[in-house]
């Protein structure tokens, strides 16, 4: 296989692989793609991919790409093998070529145009030609940009190319290697042609490739294909060349850096020529950068493909050029294009190039079919306006740059990613398009840069999708800008709306729309506000459009506003309506968070419609988790009885909806509501309690997470009473002569009034019914009442009077009064199984009829018969005999008299006077039952006497003999039953009973012996069982279970089988386990076992089952032992004893094991030859027995124990030179095994000795006088000049010693180079310090010191002056470090090195102390407390405060809740030296803590200074408000702010002041939180003045809020004008004839009367009857004293005074018609008022 053309990058390599097999196809423009963004490609369908780099051996490796057919091969559907699979490929390189280097001349640079607008950076190209050229040259520089991220990701596959090959049968494939850097190299498809003049010419230029590219290039000699060439359109006419062919490389095929001026090399095999076309672009813009191109699908085949580039098409309907409809990729740059006629045949289209043409637009409506098109290229052209191009839903890459577009107005493309249109006229952003996928926005060189914040502009048109703008990241800092504009901005830059300064924007925004609406404003209206809340999620978000009139025109028409909201994505566009949002307010959900809102308001006036306008809102907040009440209505009918619910709408917030807490409360006249008990659900029923209140719902939004919302309530207008009715009447009572009978029935309708009773008695022969009894619903029976029923009659009357309708219930036929019984008396001992009997006298009958039965209570009080537990039945017999079950219990005696006819009475009860006392716990009997046998099980048995049993004591015993004490079974205790064990035979057993009664009485134990000792049982087999494996030479062994007693000597037999079933016992197996042997192969084997008891007894014979057949045994080894001696040098062998079969060769290896348990094969003789290696170490041999069929047994191993060495030996000993301090390693060589410690001795001698005189030198040193009894020695100081002797006593590892030896050295020694270590820095004092350090070397001299300064960034500076071991500290060395260096000197004046210590810890001043802290205030709660320091008085102190002090911290305590053990905990918030002592504090011990903190970073210890118990403050109230809706018939509430410990009993006055008026009225009585409006506050001010009051009963400043004039509610405002209108009213009302002040008003005393009311005077009129005429009862005017009384306690009455003597009460059905009547009243009295009613009402008289 030939080799193939690669391109590699530092970081990512290409690899492209060539079918030689298949036509070659044209390749692609490489460096287009990588540095000039956007260029027209087919990229792989899994988008922009890395590949791995080409090992040595170019391989291809899985991630590389391979092009196959001209296409990639990832994801592409495979039509062979040889498609769906990348092959290694070799390149082979064997003829020789020519370089180029004498083939080129001086270069010449072109320009290349870009389809985005921008050019790449700086790239260094030249075009080579010959000197008979006739083109001029220009000079430009080309530098390849670095690869970066978006370089690697975006790099575009690579397509073949094919040239036609002139004048040769075969091609190479030229190749490009792995660079520094890449080189902008793109193949480019040529359309095979004859060669012309101007390509030959051509054909001997080259381009210039960048510095750091690979150096060499190559082709296969056999077959030569035009190389793939670099294509840099340009406008320019010279911008072809030829590259040439390089020499070829034994690795790779590469591109060839022939000189140092870049130019590549190239060479042509002989006989062949190339034929291509090559453009090169000069770069005019340095900022360009890579831009990642959208993936586009790719599908396998060329015929998707059409590429004619540069071929000076004008027309593509021209019948030369048919547009095939499967074409997915087309390129037509560099043509004469002007229009799109013909293009909508390409439905499948995905990439167009129409880059550099003649195309002016409009005319993209042929794009309209392209529904497929990715990328579309049209930069070039001479385009000036886009409106005409069609959206295309998936175009994802858009370049229009070098146009003359003056805006990017065009249709929304949904799916565009990348629009490049720099070098254009850009010049405003109206019209910008909806692109909600844009991620790269390219405007350079545009008149529109000029504009500031552009970049902003476009992040608020684009949205959050577009992350770069003009190729570099958004900045941060125009994206803060863009925040601050108002979410509308959008849409007014996009309908032409100059971008301003973000703080002007709203009001400049506003003003722009404001202009395009106001034509369609409805007239006479003018628009003042129109925008939106910030929406929250799940929370009420309301838009406000406000609309004023115009004072220039006039309009009585009503203006109403339509709404509509809609959703739009996270910029103003794309927005859908949101179905049923038609009201003012919206309640976003989960799903709209970050989205927009809109909403449209449709103004309507008299019926027309104008058009909409519109507001923006922010992007939708999530919410706060919070819930809210936005409404809350109470529905239903407020009459007794009915049922009301609750209705609240809630807004979630984000949160869970959960439950809400709902109550009701009640609110009487002139009091404060209550809460009603109970009332917690939705809907509550109205009951009499309710009647004349008002109700008051509140609810309390809770969401499942537990987050509580503000309460809210609604308050019902009076509660109407229904009207009176009974239900349920009946007679209670025995209808039996001389008992009382009662009528009952439950009232409903109102307070109830004086309610009407009869007794009516119906005569059973007429049934004429007689009143015999009114006024009560009680009635006692008589004689004359017997056989006869009694009928109640209940009419029922409410408080006024009112009657409603009766009803009625009889009685039963009155009977007569039966027998009875007292005095009954129970006579007997009351113990359990005593006789007792009741006694009594009978009246109405006799007591031998009469009947007793008797029954048991916990209780002696008798409370009815249904608790009682009956102990008999109904017996005539009186005497009765306590059972068990009344223990603990009383007895009741239930006598029923009877008369000897059977007529029976009324039954009497007599109780015991003390409960049943039971007998002591006792055992009546006691037995034991069972077998007595080993393995039986006994029973015991017993009776119980006394009471209930309770837990009794159950006790086994176990006894050696009959009268012992035994010994206690604790495993059975409290069991009747017990399982005799083997231990227990030959015993008794005995069982022991202790009575317990269940209140835990303990009785007399009882104990039962058994009759006869435990026997054994019958001796037997349970199992029998042969275990082991069935092979000769194993042992068998038998496991059994046996039971019966202690087992003796049990007989065993062992038993041997034929497999025809003929069985022998086997001579002498007669033990538990039985070794097969050689007579056994091929045999069954069993056993029998008899069992025998330890006192003779048999049992019988057990057989086990049969094992086998038996096997022969593996070859065994049985013993293997060493011979010979363990010794180093001698020899050893081994026996070994075989079984198992013919024995065959066995096998056996030799091992040497070392100390540390290494294994070393040695040999495999027969016999081993002990070396000094073995010495110390053991001899392991592996044996393996085999049979002689060659089968081999077990591998059996002998360890022999250690080998013995020789005897130890000193050979030689060597003493090199010696220096002081350097350590002396003598030379020595050891022979006689394992070298042990050995004995070492140094001596030091003033001459070198020799012979006999240094072996008397170290014979005659003891011990003490040796320097260092160890092999090496260090010499010291006073070893210099003398000589080193060395005696050594070689040892054996086992300890044994040789003879000794000794040396000398050759040289005295010298002393060492002087040094020193341990260099140090004391601290002596806080400004003192001194240095130290270990001298070395011969005598010390005059050494040198000198002390160093280090700073924070580490530089060292020497300190002048400073040449002592002493040094005091200055201002200077503060934050820095001290040094000190040491320069040792010897005596003989030898300089040694310089060393430094460590460096010091940073010097510092004295640390700033704070000597106490104080603090100012008091220890009051609202007081504020200040914390001040002191510092200490010292100079130095003084000193650091002024100079070192950075700053003082402080941190506020709060003490614990126990006085006894106080604790502290810190408030996290409270840091600053004052601190305003709150309500939590009060009780408490407050702390403040006072660390300093120098300019150094150190701080102080802390300074505590505390407060005595925090007291409370003053009371006072702050922010007193009233909460109230204005009108007369509401409820209003005071409320506020207190502080100053616990609130007491704080007081509240209202009062109500005329408006105007400085004066207060106080409102007797009103002293609550709430109080009622009523219409006497109409046109005055409430006033409430809170009085705050301690829990201790201090007060405070009382404080004052008052609200605005009191109107008239809505509903009477409209009804007293109608009537005011008349002029004459009249109304009717209830009169009160009985005004005695100790009868309750309204019972029974109430008339009817009319009311007549004029502008002049009233009058009050009795009406007339059958016989009587009306009759005026009062009339009078309305001049002074004439006024109107109201009554606070009551809403149903009103007081009318004429004068002194002339005045009316009279009461009206509601308060609503009192309140028309006061109010008609005082409007036709106005004018003797001194305000005008008529103008707290805005009535026009």
């Amino acid at each position: 296989m030939e080799g193939l053309p690669t391109i590699q990058s530092t970081k990512d390599s290409v690899d492209l692989l060539q079918n030689t097999g298949e036509k070659q196809s044209g390749t692609e423009e490489l460096a287009q793609m990588l540095y000039t963004p956007g260029l027209p490609e087919e990229p792989s369908s899994d988008g922009l991919k890395k590949v791995s780099k080409v090992n040595k051996q170019n391989s291809i490796k899985p991630k590389s790409f391979s092009v196959i057919d001209g296409l990639p091969n990832r994801k592409t559907e495979t039509k062979s093998a040889s498609e769906s699979k990348i092959k290694e490929v070799r390149s082979s390189l064997t003829k020789s070529t020519i370089s180029s280097a004498s083939r080129t001349s001086e270069p010449v640079p072109f320009s290349r145009r870009s389809s985005t607008g921008g050019l790449s950076e700086k790239q260094p190209v030249s075009i080579t030609k010959r000197g008979t050229s006739d083109s001029g040259t220009t000079a430009s520089k080309r530098t390849t940009p670095p690869a970066s991220e978006t370089l690697r990701k975006s790099l575009p596959e690579f397509r073949r190319s094919a040239v036609l090959s002139v004048g040769a049968k075969h091609a190479t494939r030229p190749g490009i290697t792995e660079s520094r850097r890449l080189a902008p190299v793109s193949p480019v498809a040529e359309t095979p042609r004859a060669p012309t003049s101007s390509d030959l010419r051509e054909q001997d230029s080259s381009k210039t490739i960048p510095r750091g590219s690979s150096s060499s290039s190559s082709v296969s000699s056999k077959r030569i294909i035009s190389p793939s060439l670099v294509s840099f359109g340009s406008s320019s006419s010279a911008r072809k060349s030829v590259a040439k062919v390089s020499s070829p490389s034994t690795q790779s095929p590469s591109v060839s850096n022939g000189s140092k001026s870049g130019i590549p090399s190239a060479s042509l095999d002989k006989g062949s020529s190339l034929y291509s076309r090559m453009k090169v672009g000069i770069p005019e813009s340095k900022e360009l950068r890579l831009m990642m191109l959208p993936q586009v699908e790719v599908k396998a085949g060329d015929d998707v493909r059409l590429d004619l580039r540069g071929h000076k098409i004008r027309n593509l309907n021209t019948g030369k050029l048919k547009l095939s409809p499967h074409l997915e990729f087309v390129y037509l740059r560099d043509n004469m294009l002007s229009t799109l006629d013909g293009i909508e045949v390409l439905q499948r289209l995905k990439v167009l190039d129409l880059s550099f043409n003649d195309f002016k637009g409009p005319g993209f409506e042929p794009l309209q079919n392209c529904k497929s098109l990715q990328q579309l290229y049209l930069a070039g052209n001479q385009i000036t306006s886009l409106k005409s191009l069609p959206e295309l839903p998936n175009l994802e890459f858009l370049s229009v740059a070098q146009n003359k577009l003056k805006s990017l107005s065009m249709a929304s493309q949904p799916r565009l990613q990348v629009l490049a249109a720099s070098k254009n006229k850009i010049s405003t952003l109206k019209g910008f398009p909806y692109l909600p996928a844009l991620e790269h926005l390219r405007v350079e060189e545009n008149p529109i840069l000029k504009m500031s914040h552009l970049e902003a502009a476009s992040i608020l048109l684009v949205g959050p999708t577009l992350k770069k703008f003009n190729d570099r990241d958004l900045s941060r800092e125009e994206i803060g800008i863009a925040k601050r504009y108002p979410s509308h901005t959008a849409l007014c830059i996009r309908s032409g709306w100059e971008l301003c300064r973000p703080d002007q924007a709203a009001d400049s925004t506003f003003k722009f729309l404001l202009e395009q609406w106001k034509e369609q404003l409805p007239p006479g209206y003018l628009l003042k506000k129109a925008f939106v809340d910030q929406p929250f999620e799940e929370d009420a978000c309301y838009c406000h459009f406000e609309f004023v009139r115009d004072k220039a025109e006039s309009s009585d028409s009503e203006l109403d506003l339509k709404y509509q909201w809609f959703i739009g994505e996270r910029t103003p566009s794309n927005f859908s309506a949101i179905s049923g949002a038609v009201r003012e307010v919206y309640i976003p959900n989960r799903n709209d968070i970050g989205r927009v809102l809109k909403v449209e308001c449709t103004p309507v006036v008299g019926g027309t419609e104008y058009p909409t306008i519109f507001a923006i809102s922010s992007p939708v907040s999530p919410g706060t988790g919070i819930p809210k009440v936005i409404n809350i209505d109470v529905h239903g009918e407020l009459v007794e009885g009915s049922t009301i619910k609750g209705y609240a709408e809630v807004v979630w917030c984000g949160g869970t909806p959960g439950k809400g807490v709902a109550s009701w409360l009640r609110r009487r006249w002139n009091s404060s509501p209550v809460v009603i008990t109970g009332a917690e659900e939705e809907e509550y029923q109205l009951t009499l309690d309710d009647v004349d209140s008002c109700l008051v719902y509140m609810y309390t939004p809770v969401t499942e997470e537990g987050a509580k919302g503000e309460p809210q309530y609604a308050i019902t207008e009076y509660v109407k009473s229904a009207h009176p009715s009974v239900d349920n009447v009946q007679v209670t009572g025995e209808a039996v002569e001389g008992c009382t009978i009662r009528g009952v029935g439950e009232y409903f309708g109102g307070r109830q009034g004086p309610i009407k009773f009869e007794w009516l008695r119906e005569d059973r022969d007429t049934g004429v019914f007689t009143s015999v009894s009114t006024g009560t619903n009680e009635y006692t029976l008589t004689r004359e009442d017997i056989g006869q029923r009694l009928t109640f009659v209940y009419t029922p009357v409410n408080f006024e009077g009112k009657e409603g309708k009766s009803l009625s219930a009889s009685s039963e036929m009155v009977k007569r009064a039966p027998p009875k019984a007292t005095n009954l008396k129970i006579i007997g001992v009351l113990e359990e199984g005593s006789k007792i009997t009741v006694t009594g006298i009978v009246t109405g009958g006799t007591e031998a009829s009469s009947r007793v039965q008797w029954f048991k209570s916990s209780s002696s009080h008798f409370e009815g018969e249904n608790g009682l537990e009956a102990l008999s039945t109904s017996k005539m017999a009186k005497a009765y005999r306590i059972p068990l079950g009344a223990v603990g219990k009383y007895l009741i005696a239930k006598f029923t008299p009877m008369t000897p006819d059977g007529e029976a009475g009324e039954p009497a009860y007599a109780t015991s006077e003390t409960s049943v006392v039971a007998l002591p716990p006792t055992l009546n009997f006691l037995s034991i039952t069972g077998d007595n046998s080993e393995g039986g099980i006994l029973t015991a048995s017993y009776g119980y006497i006394g009471g209930h049993e309770g837990k009794s004591i159950y006790n086994w015993y176990i006894h050696e003999v009959e009268n012992d004490l035994g010994v206690l079974l604790p495993d059975v205790s409290n069991l009747l039953q017990y399982q005799i064990p083997k231990d227990n035979i030959g015993k008794f057993i005995s069982f022991t009973c202790t009575p317990v009664r269940d209140d835990g009485i303990v009785g007399e134990p009882r104990a039962c012996m058994g009759q006869e000792r435990v026997r054994p049982g019958s001796p037997r087999l349970l199992s029998l069982q042969i275990f082991g494996t069935e092979v000769e030479g194993t042992t068998l062994n038998v496991e059994k279970r046996y039971w019966g007693g202690e087992e003796g000597q049990s007989i065993y037999r062992w038993f041997r089988t034929i497999s025809t079933g003929t069985q022998s016992e086997i001579s002498g197996a007669i033990a538990s386990s039985y070794t097969l042997s050689v007579d056994d192969i091929g045999f069954f084997v069993s056993l029998s076992c008899e069992p025998i008891r330890n006192d003779g007894a048999s049992g019988p014979i057990f057989h086990s089952e049969q094992v086998g057949p038996i096997v022969p045994g593996p070859p065994t080894c049985h013993s293997l032992e060493f011979h010979g001696s363990l010794v180093e040098g001698e020899q050893i062998n081994f026996t070994a004893s075989y079984s198992g079969g013919v024995k065959g060769d066995c096998l056996y290896e030799w091992f040497r094991v070392n100390s540390n348990g290494h294994k070393e094969k040695l040999s495999a003789g027969e016999f081993l030859d002990l070396t000094l290696d073995d010495v110390g170490g053991c001899v392991e041999l592996i044996y393996t027995p085999v049979r002689s069929d060659g089968l081999k047994g077990l591998t059996r191993k002998l360890v022999s124990g250690p080998v013995v060495p020789g005897e130890p030996v000193g050979i030689e000993l060597v003493i090199p030179d010696c220096c002081e301090g350097q350590e002396v390693v003598p030379e020595t060589r050891y022979f006689g095994g394992q070298e042990g410690a050995g004995k070492y001795g140094w001596l030091r001698s003033k001459y070198k000795l020799h012979g006999s005189a240094l072996m008397e030198l170290a014979d005659s040193v003891d011990d003490a006088d040796i320097l260092a009894p160890a092999l090496t020695y260090t010499s010291s100081l006073e070893d210099v000049g003398s000589y080193l002797a060395m005696r050594w006593l070689p040892q054996r590892s086992d300890g044994k010693y040789g003879k000794a030896l000794v040396s000398i050295c050759e040289s005295p020694v010298t002393p060492a180079l002087p040094l020193v270590s341990n260099v140090c820095v004391k601290k002596l004092s806080s400004s003192a310090y001194v240095g130290e350090g270990e001298y070395f070397g011969g005598y010390e001299g005059l050494s040198l010191f000198s002390w160093y300064r280090e700073s924070d960034e580490g530089t060292i500076v020497l300190i002048s002056g400073a040449d002592s071991k002493s040094y005091e500290v200055s201002d200077e060395d503060y934050n820095c470090k001290l040094l000190f260096g040491y320069t040792p000197v010897r005596s003989d004046s030898v300089l040694g090195e310089l060393r430094l210590s460590e460096p010091t810890d940073v010097i510092f001043p004295e640390l700033p102390r704070i000597e106490m802290l104080a603090l100012t205030g008091k220890a009051v709660e609202g007081e504020v407390l200040t914390a001040l320091e002191v510092i200490p008085s010292t100079d130095s102190q003084h000193n650091v405060w002024a100079k070192y002090k950075k700053e003082v911290r402080y941190q506020w305590f709060c003490s614990s809740e126990t006085e006894n053990d106080l604790s502290f905990y810190p408030f996290p918030s409270q840091r600053s030296c004052s601190y305003k002592v709150r309500f939590e504090d009060i009780g408490r011990y407050l702390r403040c803590e006072c660390i300093v903190t120098d300019v150094f970073g150190r701080s102080s210890e802390p300074a505590y200074a505390e407060t005595d118990s925090v007291l409370p403050g003053v009371p006072r109230m702050d922010k007193v408000e009233i909460e109230g809706r204005g009108f007369h018939t509401n409820l209003y509430a005071v409320r506020g702010i207190y502080s100053g410990g616990k609130e007491g009993k704080s007081r509240i006055q209202w009062l109500s002041s005329m408006v105007g008026s400085p004066d207060l009225i106080a409102i007797p009585g009103e002293t609550g939180r709430m109080y009622e409006a009523n219409v006497d506050d109409v046109g005055y001010r409430l006033v409430a003045i809170y009085t705050p009051v301690r829990d201790d009963g201090v007060e405070g400043q009382p404080v004052s809020a008052s609200t605005d004039p009191i109107a008239v509610e809505p509903d009477v405002l409209k009804e007293v004008k109608q009537k005011l209108d008349l002029g004459s009213v009249k109304f009717e009302v209830l009169f009160d004839k009985d005004r005695s002040p100790k009868k309750i008003p309204g019972i029974g005393s109430l008339e009817r009367r009319i009311l007549e009311v004029n502008r002049k005077r009233i009058k009050v009129v009795k009406p007339g009857s059958k016989t009587s005429f009306p009759a005026v009862e009062i009339r009078g005017s309305y001049a002074p004293p004439f006024h109107v009384e109201l009554f606070r306690n009551d809403q149903h009455r009103l007081r009318i005074v004429i004068d002194g003597e002339n005045e009316v009460d009279l009461m009206l059905q509601t308060r609503h018609l009192r309140d028309v009547i006061v109010l008609v009243i005082r409007g036709f009295a106005q004018r003797f008022n001194s305000t005008s009613l008529n103008t707290l009402l805005k009535i026009d008289m």
